[in-house]
């Protein structure tokens, strides 16, 4: 049944869920691994490609911090991805039913080229580290120093695309620009951004939010999901899925948990990470849930950050409503539900609306997705 719940595809990847297993260095190798088969992404890694970020960890190491360190870097992650590929039971290499995807460092292109080939035939995700901040991989313009060099990760991008490879970029927010980067990212052809919403003050879910906004990258958001409601918050600002990392060695049941979570709440209400409402600060996919903008409110500070005007906006929404269930609303504020918030909030006259007219919660929200995928389509900026 959950298999059937979510529908997400990246390329030739889909993960069974929208729960992750985000990579840990030192730690998430396929034995780790195999303990958390409910989630519906697995990196392994951080895997060192070549012999300077190799040199670099085995420095780290000296230190005390954990790294994956190898002679034979690409024999090592052949080894791992075939490990993580086989059948297996909690406690033993095997990731069944995961997606797999291995989260790489690299002082040049090449490294990355070969890695990528050699995911790509074993069906996995590449992730390029651009997050690691270690000076030591600073050092050799691995990790974070990428960011600092779009240029180079860009470059890195596109040519590691032309391998066919499913590519997820890692980043850490607030370093430098995030709509920018983001923006560079999707425009060089990465796949998947997984942003560490990082803030020197605590998690920033609004750099998922601003991600969001400005981006059609499948984004995968991490930092401080512990529970479900931490999870919810990165999916209301527009997280596609969300990653877990050190959680995982306070809490072992955390990701099955989670997937029970997310799964019974995609079953109510159709649209896991359904934005939260314009007027409480949610993304531009909430427009789908905006009413006539007929009174000053959040709403037009939103049209404009879509470039979009008042009237455009109605013609868009009503375009797209006419011969679905929701162009009709008798009853509602304005007559169709086109212009009705989302289920989780309390309105009777729209449940008496969805009575009227037979349609269920979850076909409505799935309606209500489809039009700001809709809305998205027609946003000038």
């Amino acid at each position: 049944m959950i298999n059937d719940l979510f529908d997400i595809k990246i390329g030739y990847a889909s993960p069974k869920n929208p729960i992750a297993l985000a990579s840990m260095a030192g730690i998430t190798d396929s034995k780790f691994a195999s303990g958390f088969t409910h989630a519906g992404l697995i990196i392994l890694g951080g895997y060192n490609l070549d012999q300077e970020t190799n040199d670099a960890a085995r420095k780290e190491i000296e230190r005390g911090r954990k790294e994956f360190v190898s002679d034979n870097p690409m024999g090592f992650l052949k080894t791992e991805l075939e490990a993580a590929s086989k059948p297996g039971t909690p406690g033993t290499p095997g990731t069944p039913g995961a997606t797999i995807a291995v989260n790489v460092r690299a002082a040049s292109l090449e490294p990355f080229l070969e890695a990528a080939d050699i995911a790509k035939k074993s069906g996995a995700i590449l992730e390029i580290n651009a997050h690691c901040r270690q000076p030591e991989m600073l050092a050799v313009g691995a990790g974070e120093a990428l960011l600092k060099d779009l240029e180079k990760l860009c470059g890195y991008i596109r040519e590691i695309k032309k391998t066919g490879v499913v590519l997820s970029i890692k980043i850490r927010a607030n370093v430098v620009n995030d709509v920018e980067l983001a923006k560079a990212i999707e425009k060089a052809g990465a796949d998947i951004i997984h942003i560490d919403a990082m803030h020197p003050q605590g998690v920033d879910f609004g750099a998922i939010k601003r991600v969001r906004n400005s981006t059609g990258l499948f984004i995968i958001g991490n930092n401080s999901v512990v529970d479900f409601e931490t999870a919810k918050e990165m999916f209301s600002r527009g997280a596609d899925m969300v990653s877990l990392a050190r959680a995982v060695l306070h809490d072992h049941n955390i990701i099955k948990h989670l997937v029970d979570e997310v799964s019974s709440f995609q079953a109510l209400t159709g649209w896991y990470n359904a934005p939260k409402h314009i007027c409480a600060g949610g993304d531009l996919r909430a427009l789908a849930f905006c009413c006539l903008p007929v009174k000053p409110c959040a709403l037009h500070g939103a049209l404009k950050q879509a470039g979009l005007s008042a009237e455009e906006f109605m013609k868009i929404k009503l375009k797209f409503a006419k011969g679905t269930p929701i162009e009709y609303g008798e009853g509602t504020c304005f007559g169709s539900m086109t212009w009705c918030c989302k289920i989780t909030k309390p309105c009777y006259l729209r449940d008496g609306a969805l009575e009227s007219s037979g349609l269920s919660d979850v076909e409505y929200m799935r309606i209500k997705k489809r039009l700001s995928e809709y809305i998205r389509k027609h946003m000038k900026t």
